[in-house]
């Protein structure tokens, strides 16, 4: 779908708010079910980094990307409608900035974990972004690599 986001719906029955399934009892003992992937949704204006994002969150086990979006009101509307664990946002996007985001997602679903990526890393901008309720912020021509880490870190903390 160009232009817009794209999401995969969550499968299963008897989730929690993160698609997992925890523990089960059968016969008076505890039984672990299977954890459900780590759902992660892009927010990036230009293709070829949304491309280049996917293939960096592929190296990392047990996450899938649910959806993403190139614009403001594309991302809103995508992350709340698929409800991710994490969301890797972009500062700079053609109709705003990814504080908007922030403040809209966090307020209505404030477990949502947010990773934000920029080129323009200046700490006024880290500023903004770590009181709007990101978890990381990172400049993307020196930190990039860092994001698959931070999102083990984040799935570590939901299960």
């Amino acid at each position: 779908m160009s232009g817009g986001h794209r999401s995969v719906e969550h499968a299963g029955h008897g989730q929690n708010a993160h698609g997992c399934c925890g523990k089960g009892r059968t016969g008076g003992r505890a039984v672990m079910t299977p954890r459900a992937p780590i759902g992660i949704f892009i927010v990036d204006d230009l293709p070829s980094m949304q491309e280049r994002l996917r293939e960096l969150i592929a190296g990392v086990d047990g996450v899938r990307v649910v959806g993403d979006a190139r614009t403001v009101g594309e991302a809103i509307a995508g992350i709340l409608g698929t409800r991710p664990d994490c969301v890797v946002l972009d500062y700079q996007l053609p109709d705003g900035t990814g504080v908007k985001v922030l403040r809209v997602v966090r307020e209505a679903a404030p477990r949502i974990a947010f990773i934000v990526l920029t080129n323009h890393a200046t700490a006024q901008h880290r500023a903004a972004c770590l009181a709007a309720g990101a978890r990381y912020f990172f400049d993307k021509s020196t930190e990039f690599a860092m994001i698959p880490a931070a999102i083990a870190e984040i799935g570590a903390g939901l299960h």
